[in-house]
């Protein structure tokens, strides 16, 4: 979030780059600097000559490059912003000539969603020199939950670290997605108020009793019947609750849970910087480790591998999901 901030930061300053070349898996934080240049380097006035948008699926790189060489009327600058520029993948290195020499009245903001280029080529060599080349990476699973942190923290609010699981295990690593759904939440949640499960099922209908990360803390603690009560609950509700993403987030907890029991030491501090976890879930690693020992979880994580094969039809083409579920459940706990 670092290098967002000095790009935003250097824009506000005047200081801005004849190239934005922002790319990568992550599109939130393209989105987010494209739409910070769209709407502030030029005024409502100066917009209407001097501000155009390209969709790359409806041009060529030679279109993209005669645009950025029109010169500005009446206004010091033009801003030419290219959206869903990776359909312009095959031939995007022929813009390196012109990154070479950039028009420096034109601010030219090129959106290279999902993919990268070549930082060994040309092209990327010539924005990085005389322009601002971006790549907006995904953040990993354990990286969400403090992003949904400071994104609150900034706005002015705090959230239960259960609540942010939550979203992260509802919405994944998506941003957008989970930045939208923040903006709902701090729409009708009075600021400074800290953020809690309950108003995550109430205002964005993810259940607080029948969720993953109830159902791994009931594996963990071995507690067969709550266990066995939200696996018919998602077996119920099997679109709101897929297979493949129970599995994941299972495996990816035992595959802690076998990292934990090797750890020497132990202490809080180590425990949450070697699993990358919250420090408030550690209780619940500490508990399960006493109810799965370091072979169990060599085999649990192997009757994971199992299912997960099953879940997409290897040796189980007739099995529905929610058995699949029951019979991974059974092999866990017993």
């Amino acid at each position: 979030m670092n290098r967002i901030e000095q790009i935003v930061n250097d824009i506000k300053s005047k200081n801005t780059k004849p190239i934005y070349f922002l790319m990568g898996e992550e599109a939130y934080y393209i989105d987010k600097i494209s739409d910070f240049i769209e709407n502030n380097i030029l005024t409502e006035e100066e917009k209407g000559f001097n501000q155009m948008i390209l969709y790359g699926r409806d041009v060529t790189v030679d279109d993209v490059v005669g645009n950025a060489k029109r010169y500005p009327m009446m206004s010091e600058k033009q801003v030419v912003i290219v959206k869903e520029a990776q359909d312009l993948s095959r031939s995007i290195e022929k813009l390196a000539d012109y990154a070479e020499d950039p028009q420096p009245s034109t601010i030219l903001v090129i959106c290279y969603k999902y993919k990268t280029i070549d930082k060994r080529k040309k092209l990327a060599k010539a924005i990085a020199q005389k322009g601002c080349l971006f790549e907006s990476k995904k953040l990993y699973d354990n990286q969400v939950s403090d992003w949904i942190n400071a994104v609150l923290r900034a706005k002015g609010y705090q959230i239960e670290p259960k609540a942010a699981h939550m979203l992260v295990e509802f919405l994944g690593t998506d941003l957008s997605k989970i930045a939208n759904e923040l903006g709902k939440l701090t729409l009708i949640i009075e600021k400074g108020a800290t953020i809690s499960a309950l108003q995550i099922e109430q205002n964005i209908g993810i259940s607080k009793d029948f969720n993953n990360f109830e159902l791994r803390k009931a594996i963990g603690d071995k507690e067969l019947v709550k266990a066995n009560r939200i696996i018919q609950y998602f077996s119920q509700n099997p679109r709101s609750n897929p297979l493949i993403m129970t599995i994941s987030l299972l495996n990816a907890f035992f595959t802690q849970l076998l990292l934990y029991h090797g750890l020497k030491d132990k202490g809080k501090i180590n425990v949450g910087k070697m699993l990358k976890i919250n420090p408030y879930f550690i209780p619940e690693y500490q508990r399960a480790a006493k109810n799965y020992p370091m072979r169990k979880v060599a085999q649990v994580i192997s009757r994971l591998r199992e299912a997960d094969l099953k879940s997409k039809g290897v040796g189980a083409s007739n099995l529905a999901q929610g058995d699949i579920l029951k019979e991974l459940l059974f092999k866990i706990m017993h």
